[in-house]
């Protein structure tokens, strides 16, 4: 029995419409894809599918209370839940730098989940008033 399944690539700006056929489970064709590109996408987005994973943590003695963070490469899409559960229970400490690691091989994915940006230590009362 042949399956017809309609996806849009994102690996590039252009946002081919595909329409991919599969018989038996195989992929047997992916027409609509204007560069090589979007084939890869159809095959990967049907058999194992991936997502950058991005959310904020929540930082002790930062000059702000939450760091954005992502994961370094895509995740398999159904570890996101377990991802999002694994992140929130993290509380890190200022000062924290743009591409630091937050959690290694998180859900054993393989992938590292890092901030995205550097946030500095809230400075003190006494630093603020020496001028520091």
């Amino acid at each position: 029995m042949s399956i017809e399944r309609r996806i849009i690539c994102t690996s590039c700006p252009v946002g081919c419409f595909m329409i991919v056929t599969e018989e038996n489970g195989k992929i047997v064709s992916i027409s609509g894809s204007s560069c090589p590109r979007g084939e890869e996408y159809a095959k990967v987005e049907l058999t194992d599918p991936r997502r950058v994973f991005a959310s904020t943590i929540r930082v002790e003695g930062g000059a702000l209370s939450v760091c954005p963070v992502r994961s370094k490469e895509p995740v398999p899409k159904d570890k996101i839940f377990d991802i999002t559960k694994a992140v929130a229970r993290v509380k890190i400490k200022a000062p924290i730098e743009i591409g630091q690691i937050i959690i290694k091989n998180v859900c054993d994915t393989g992938v590292d989940i890092v901030a995205s940006r550097s946030l500095p230590a809230k400075q003190s009362a006494d630093t603020v008033a020496q001028g520091g």
